[in-house]
C-alpha cells in the first residue's frame, strides 16, 4: 500500500511556501521527528490551492488540513487548553484506548488530557507507541503539535527550570532520539514566535529541525486583499488598488492587514494611502515591542552642507536603488567623525532621498536572561519583511558590543554572534541597508567591520575653511527656517575664529533666533548674530576631538575625504598619534 502522505506532498509540494516544503521534505525523509517552528506563527498562513489563488488558515489548522490532510492522529498541547485532537473522533478513539492500556484504576479522563504535562504526556506516549502498526507495509501518521512551547520548554539555565519544564526538556530529547518514535512515524511540531525562547538545549540539538515561518510577501498580501474584495470588505480611496495597498505594507502581517481593513468597512471609511503609512509605522513599532523607532524626515541630501564625496556616495547609492539595482550595493555604511558633523543627519537625509522606510535600532537588551536573544530575533524577523529597510545604529561602538565582553552568561557574545552574522548574509544586499554611527570607529569590532559586512567607510569633519563655514551656515539657515536679513557672515567668522561642528554653529543660530523672539521679531539681524557668536564657547574637549579625528581618518577608505592637514601624515604617524593620545586620556 502506497504512502498516500508521500504521494499528497509530491503532488502538492510546489505550490506550498517555503516552509512547508521544508517541513514536508524533512517529513518525508524520516531522518528526524523532533520539529520548531518559529517565526510568524500567529498569523493567516497562505495556500495557493492553484495558481494565483490562495486560501488563509491558522498554523495549526494547515499543518493539520493541508498538509497532513486531517487523517490518522493529530493532537495538539498548550498549557491553557491542555490535550485535545483535531477531530471529535480521534479524542473519543484516544480515550477509549488509553483505558484498556493502562493498568492504573485511578486513571481519570480528566488526566489524559490534562494542561499538566507530567500526567498527559505518559498516555499519549503510551498511547502513540500501541498504534505503531505491526506490519510495516502499513502506515499510521500521528502528529503531536505544542504551541506556546516556551511556556514548557523556556529557554535559561537549567538550575533555574522547574520540574516540570526539565521533565518536558528530557521527554522531547527523548522522543527525538527514540528510534520507535522515528521509525513509528510519530512527529512532534513546537509552535514558538521567538526560537531564542525555547532552551537552546533542545532548540540547538542536532536532532531538532528548526523551520521559521516569514511575514507575507508582496504577493501574498495582494492576493489577501484581493480575497477581501472579492468578499465586498475592503474599502479603498478612488485610484488605490490592492496591487498598489500591497507594495506599501511590507512588514505588515495579514492578521493586521485583516484588523486595519475591518474598521475601514465597519467606520465605512476608505482605506487611503496617508492612513496605511500612519498606521504601517504604528503596528510595525507595536510589533517591535518598542525596539525599532520609525525615522521620519522632511530633508534630503540637499540639506547637507559640505561633505560632497560622501554625499555623492550616497546619491549614487539613491539612483541604484531607484533603478532596481541592489546587486551593486553595499551590505552597509560605516559612518565615522567627530561629535557634531551631522552623522545621523547625514543618515536621516539620505533616507528622504531614496523613499524608503529608515528605522532606528533602540535599546533591546534586557537584565532577563533569554529576552535578549528574543528581542533581537524580533527585530531581525520584522526588518526581513520590511524589505527594502535601512537600518540605523547610533552610537554603534557602544550599541553592538563585542565577542569579548564577559559578566552576563554569554549574551553578548550570543547577541554580537547573531548581529554579525545577519549582517553578513548576502541575501539582503541591497534589501536591509545597514548604517552605523560612531564617533569612535576603533571600537568596532572589525568583524562588523570587514567587506561583506559593512563595506563603505565614510568619515564626516569639521568644515576647515570660512567659505565651507559659510555654506554650513546657509544650509543650517534653511534647515532651521530662519529669516536673515540683510547681512553678511562671512566677516563674523574671521572675527570669530572658533573651530564651529555642525552642531556648534546650529546651537549659535539657535540662540540668535531666541534673542531675535525676545525682541518680538521673526528676523535674525546681525546684532542677533554677533551677540550669540561672541558669547559662544565650544565644549573644551580638543584632545577627545582630536582622537575622534584621527580615528576617523584611519578608518577612511577613500582619500579624497580626509581633510588637506590630515592627508600628508602616514599611516604609521597616525597611529602613533592615536596611541599617545590614548595615553593621556587613560584609555587602554
Amino acid at each position: 500500500m502506497p504512502d498516500q502522505y508521500i504521494y499528497r506532498i509530491h503532488k502538492y509540494i510546489k505550490i506550498l511556501p517555503k516552509w512547508a516544503q521544508e517541513l514536508a521534505t524533512k517529513y518525508g525523509s524520516k531522518t528526524a521527528n523532533l520539529y520548531i517552528l518559529h517565526g510568524n506563527i500567529r498569523d493567516f498562513l497562505p495556500h495557493e490551492r492553484k495558481e494565483g489563488e490562495f486560501t488563509f488558515t491558522r498554523v495549526q489548522d494547515y499543518i493539520s488540513e493541508i498538509l497532513f490532510g486531517n487523517q490518522d492522529i493529530i493532537a495538539y498541547y498548550d498549557r491553557s487548553s491542555g490535550v485535545s485532537f483535531c477531530e471529535p473522533e480521534m479524542e473519543k478513539e484516544y480515550i477509549s484506548a488509553i483505558h484498556g492500556l493502562t493498568a492504573s484504576f485511578d486513571a481519570e479522563i480528566n488526566d489524559f488530557i490534562s494542561r499538566d504535562p507530567e500526567k498527559s504526556f505518559p498516555y499519549l506516549e503510551k498511547y502513540f507507541l500501541s498504534r505503531i502498526p505491526q506490519d510495516k507495509r502499513e502506515k499510521c501518521r500521528m502528529v503531536f503539535i505544542i504551541d506556546f512551547a516556551e511556556q514548557i520548554v523556556p529557554a535559561g539555565d537549567l538550575i533555574r527550570l522547574s520540574d516540570t519544564d526539565r521533565y518536558c526538556m528530557v521527554t522531547f530529547n527523548r522522543w527525538a532520539t527514540d528510534p520507535k518514535f522515528i521509525n513509528g512515524d510519530i512527529s512532534i511540531i513546537l509552535l514558538t514566535e521567538n526560537l531564542a525562547d525555547i532552551s537552546s538545549r533542545l532548540a540547538g540539538s542536532p536532532s531538532t529541525v528548526k523551520i521559521s515561518v516569514p511575514f507575507p510577501d508582496a504577493k501574498v498580501r495582494e492576493s489577501f486583499l484581493h480575497s477581501r474584495e472579492k468578499e465586498g470588505r475592503l474599502l479603498l480611496e478612488r485610484n488605490l488598488t490592492p496591487e498598489k495597498l500591497a507594495s506599501v505594507t511590507s512588514g505588515i502581517n495579514l492578521m493586521n492587514l485583516n484588523r486595519l481593513a475591518a474598521e475601514s468597512y465597519e467606520e465605512n471609511k476608505p482605506i487611503t494611502l496617508d492612513f496605511m503609512r500612519m498606521k504601517k509605522k504604528e503596528i510595525i513599532e507595536n510589533e517591535a515591542a518598542g525596539l525599532l523607532e520609525f525615522m521620519e524626515t522632511s530633508f534630503d541630501l540637499s540639506h547637507v552642507s559640505g561633505h560632497d564625496f560622501v554625499k555623492k556616495r550616497f546619491k549614487n547609492a539613491a539612483k541604484a536603488i531607484k533603478m532596481g539595482r541592489p546587486d551593486v550595493l553595499p551590505m552597509g555604511y560605516l559612518i565615522a567623525g567627530p561629535v557634531g558633523t551631522g552623522k545621523s543627519f547625514m543618515v536621516s537625509a539620505f533616507a528622504g532621498e531614496i523613499g524608503i522606510p529608515m528605522v532606528k535600532f533602540r535599546n533591546f537588551r534586557t537584565k532577563w536572561q533569554g529576552e535578549t536573544e528574543s528581542n533581537l530575533e524580533r527585530v531581525l524577523n520584522i526588518l526581513v519583511a520590511m524589505a527594502p529597510v535601512g537600518v540605523m545604529i547610533d552610537e554603534a561602538d557602544a550599541f553592538l558590543g563585542d565577542r569579548a565582553q564577559e559578566g552576563d552568561s554569554g549574551t553578548s557574545n550570543r547577541v554580537f554572534a547573531q548581529i554579525a552574522s545577519f549582517m553578513g548574509n548576502t541575501e539582503y544586499r541591497g534589501k536591509i541597508i545597514w548604517f552605523l554611527i560612531t564617533c569612535r570607529p576603533d571600537l568596532i569590532p572589525i568583524d562588523l567591520k570587514r567587506q561583506g559586512r559593512v563595506e563603505e567607510h565614510l568619515a564626516l569633519f569639521y568644515p576647515e575653511t570660512d567659505r565651507d563655514r559659510e555654506e554650513l551656515f546657509k544650509t543650517l539657515v534653511r534647515k532651521l527656517d530662519l529669516d536673515i536679513r540683510n547681512f553678511s557672515v562671512s566677516d563674523l567668522f574671521k572675527k570669530y575664529k572658533h573651530e564651529y561642528s555642525g552642531a556648534d554653529l546650529e546651537a549659535v543660530l539657535v540662540r540668535a533666533k531666541r534673542a531675535a523672539a525676545m525682541d518680538d521679531r521673526v528676523f535674525v539681524k546681525r546684532e542677533d548674530m554677533e551677540e550669540s557668536m561672541s558669547d559662544f564657547l565650544p565644549s573644551a574637549y580638543p584632545y577627545d576631538v582630536e582622537l575622534q579625528n584621527l580615528v576617523a581618518v584611519l578608518e577612511c577608505t577613500s582619500k579624497e575625504m580626509i581633510p588637506a592637514r590630515f592627508q600628508k601624515m602616514q599611516r604609521s604617524e597616525i597611529i602613533k598619534n592615536i596611541q599617545e593620545l590614548k595615553t593621556l586620556l587613560r584609555e587602554k
